[in-house]
């Protein structure tokens, strides 16, 4: 689950991160009290979307002007900021062309920059562990500077045992050229980053830029989290945080009957229980010279309601062309899936080819079904051959 900026904020400052003087505005006479009341000569107007890289975007209505992070020296040119942003769409290199509609603003204080570093605590899943990772060159997306200059990259791997010592803390500021003070100031932004991702059950945390100023001290200019889903049941105070608007609704109705599903760009819906499967069948379809539509996993014990969920799901993708569903029955057995293709495809009215390859568990019977059904579903013998017949009839779709 990600969450905004200023909620990230929000939690980082309660573990000792230093943050500036902030107010979440939704409308532009929010915005213009919100910088009256943080005054001095300058503060920073930030759309509030669940993607990076919106100071470089632009807006679909203006798409040769300002970004989405703007400098504001009044409150008045604040409010028009958020005129000009509140209800937009912003388009950057993450959210791809569809962009994200701006809901909400983030109205902050301005402070002096001396420097830019970025700093991100993950989960490292060769180690198991929580890792560190650093640069110097902070403000700039972390994949850009790892495949230009990867030597500047600083990692730090936290021994689960022991914890975040002061000593790595340290040793990590003076490997970023930090001195005197701001060494201090980088081992409380560390330790509070640590702290929250350890406390919150966090999936990242990323501070980019942390800038250093003038004086010495360190500020978390913007900040992301991302929480791990299988933890929410311990936070129920993080789940309140959620932004549906942000979310896929496709993959908020997956998620409401348990479904395991990732939008993609490709024209090809998969269904297929078991991840490992799904992927396989993802890559099987590349290879075959044509892109998956999304990954979906049904699961090992799923119902027929679930399989009749995931189905329409699968066919609200406007995008989706054909669909291959790949069943390898153990405790799912083959003629509960063939029972819920078969009440999905009429309830939808199945316009699009439909490959279905079947094995394990009572499969005689789920080809029983589907032969019975009236459908002009495309039996394949396995996944190679599933794969072969879903994208030749794809094709020949196209042609006609």
């Amino acid at each position: 689950m990600n969450i905004h900026e200023y909620q990230a904020k929000t939690l980082l400052k309660g573990f000792g991160m230093p943050v500036l003087d902030g107010r979440v505005v939704r409308s532009p006479d929010e915005a213009l009290v919100a910088a009256r009341a943080i005054g001095g000569p300058l503060v920073v107007v930030k759309a509030q979307i669940h993607a990076g890289g919106r100071g470089a975007g632009h807006f679909a209505d203006d798409p040769g002007g300002k970004g989405g992070v703007r400098l504001a020296r009044t409150p008045d040119d604040a409010r028009q900021a958020a005129i000009a942003m509140l209800d937009s769409t912003l388009i950057t290199r993450q959210t791809g062309p569809a962009g994200r509609i701006v809901r909400r603003l983030y109205i902050e204080a301005g402070c002096e920059i001396a420097r830019e570093l970025y700093l991100s605590l993950l989960v490292d899943r060769a180690t198991g562990r929580i890792v560190i990772v650093a640069s110097q060159d902070g403000g700039m997306a972390i994949e850009d500077v790892a495949a230009a200059t990867p030597e500047r990259i600083l990692k730090e791997s936290i021994d689960p045992a022991t914890g975040l010592s002061d000593y790595q803390a340290r040793t990590l500021a003076a490997r970023l050229d930090l001195h005197g003070r701001s060494i201090r100031a980088f081992t409380t932004v560390l330790r509070a980053a640590y702290e929250a991702f350890v406390a919150l059950d966090a999936a990242i945390v990323e501070i980019n830029p942390l800038v250093v100023t003038g004086s010495g001290d360190l500020v978390a200019l913007d900040a992301k989290m991302s929480f791990d889903d299988n933890a929410l049941f311990r936070h129920p105070e993080l789940e309140e945080l959620r932004d549906e608007n942000e979310e896929d609704p496709r993959e908020r109705e997956a998620a409401r009957h348990g479904l395991a599903y990732v939008g993609l760009d490709g024209t090809i819906g998969c269904m297929v229980n078991g991840a490992g499967l799904a992927m396989a069948t993802m890559d099987i379809i590349k290879m075959e010279g044509e892109e998956p539509a999304n990954f979906l996993d049904v699961g090992g014990g799923a119902s027929r309601e679930r399989v009749a969920a995931a189905f329409r799901i699968v066919l609200s993708d406007q995008k989706v062309r054909g669909i291959l569903v790949n069943i390898f029955g153990g405790i799912m057995r083959c003629d509960i899936i063939a029972e819920a293709i078969v009440a999905a495809s009429h309830e939808t009215g199945l316009r699009v080819p439909l490959v279905v390859r079947l094995a394990g568990t009572n499969v005689e019977r789920g080809e029983e079904i589907l032969s019975r059904s009236g459908l002009k579903i495309i039996p394949a013998s396995d996944l190679g051959d599933a794969a072969r017949k879903i994208v030749a009839a794809v094709r020949a779709e196209g042609v006609a």
